[in-house]
């Protein structure tokens, strides 16, 4: 599994030193340097991924419907190969670099200095197209999962990568009443990146075969804000263990299973050897919980929110002409977004941002191991 490229530690808000082993701080994403993202330009238009052997499509072009992405796959000829294929999210997600800023705030700024969550050496990259009425986060890359369930009451939806805010989102196939349009890089290669292969070890852990990495069976229990998280996971003992610790952003949405739902499986995104706690959902439903990753979700003023991953539904509260509030699921169970890492959830009533995503700041905790 590729690293996330995270090398910046943070406290609640900021950019810090190298926290000593003893402070819980030290559990995080910068703390545990994985497979380092590498890659080789083929000078033929592909870029190979040195970790995962894949090989991509080096510039995505115009932007196209998904249904245009997957008939466009069958006839694609790039550097003399036929196979080429729509990426699933978890392989797409693989490129993902959290060395990247959120550019929210950026109209707040005398200059907007963001960096894309995708390297920009290998990879043709823009931002939205502001002059023809797009917002600069409209940078969204199309896999070929869709969802199992629908979002916004109802709309086929397939998930992506954006890669201008950091971001995996359920998308809605149509927008405004005409296709929606995504970037595609097309894949080749290796179809079995991100096909788990767990193994339940009898004593409260399960590991993936495919990854390596061993899993807490259970959870935390009960919803912590980031820091906490990190401390949970550091002072676990699971298995006789002693070296847990939260997982980066890569490794906790490795474990999504994307076939499950709430609303069509009765259960989380995630595999039944898991134990997974359920909750009651803001709207008073029954769900389960969103799941801190120990990585920092940077924007260009702070470091304080972090990333987490949906196993339940991504809820929003979406705001009708009429001015009610209305709870949806907005991106889709197995959506990664990022949260406060300190703070009231109750500060945010009707939620944040566009699609008014639910703020709990008190996530829960599933740790791991390198294995």
């Amino acid at each position: 599994m590729v690293d996330t490229g995270q090398t910046t530690f943070y406290d609640s808000s900021d950019a810090i030193t190298t926290p000593a082993a003893s402070n819980p701080l030290s559990g995080q994403d910068a703390g545990h340097a994985g497979l380092q993202p590498g890659y080789a330009d083929n000078g033929d238009g592909t870029i190979t991924d040195k970790v995962t052997g894949l090989m991509w499509q080096r510039d995505p072009g115009e932007k196209m419907t998904y249904a245009q992405a997957v008939a466009g796959a069958a006839g694609f000829d790039l550097a003399g190969h036929h196979d080429w294929r729509l990426p699933t999210i978890k392989e797409l997600y693989s490129l993902i670099l959290f060395s990247g800023t959120d550019p929210s705030g950026c109209e707040n700024l005398p200059s907007c200095d963001a960096v894309p969550f995708i390297d920009t050496e290998y990879f043709m990259f823009e931002y939205g197209d502001e002059a023809a009425g797009e917002r600069m986060i409209d940078s969204q890359y199309a896999s070929s999962t869709k969802y199992v369930s629908t979002t916004m009451n109802g709309d086929e939806t397939v998930f992506g990568v954006n890669f201008a805010d950091g971001r995996i989102k359920g998308y809605g196939l149509q927008l405004f009443g005409q296709a929606k349009t995504f970037f595609v890089l097309y894949v080749r290669g290796d179809t079995g990146y991100g096909v788990n292969d767990f193994v339940d070890n009898g004593n409260g852990t399960v590991t993936d075969a495919a990854t390596g990495l061993m899993w807490q069976q259970a959870d935390s229990g009960q919803g912590l804000e980031w820091e906490s998280a990190l401390g949970y996971c550091g002072a676990l003992g699971t298995g006789g263990y002693d070296d847990w610790r939260l997982p980066d952003a890569k490794e906790l949405q490795s474990i999504v299973d994307y076939t499950r739902s709430p609303a069509t499986t009765g259960s989380p995104a995630i595999d039944p050897l898991f134990v997974v706690s359920a909750i009651t959902d803001e709207g008073g439903g029954s769900d389960f919980p969103f799941y801190w990753a120990g990585t920092t979700h940077a924007n260009l003023v702070s470091g304080a929110n972090a990333v987490y991953v949906a196993f339940g539904r991504a809820l929003g509260w979406m705001q009708s002409p009429s001015g009610a509030y209305t709870l949806l699921d907005v991106h889709g169970a197995g959506a990664q977004r990022s949260d406060p890492k300190t703070g009231d959830s109750a500060a945010f009533p009707h939620g944040h941002g566009p699609q008014g995503d639910v703020v709990r700041i008190d996530n829960y905790a599933r740790c791991v191991r390198s294995g």
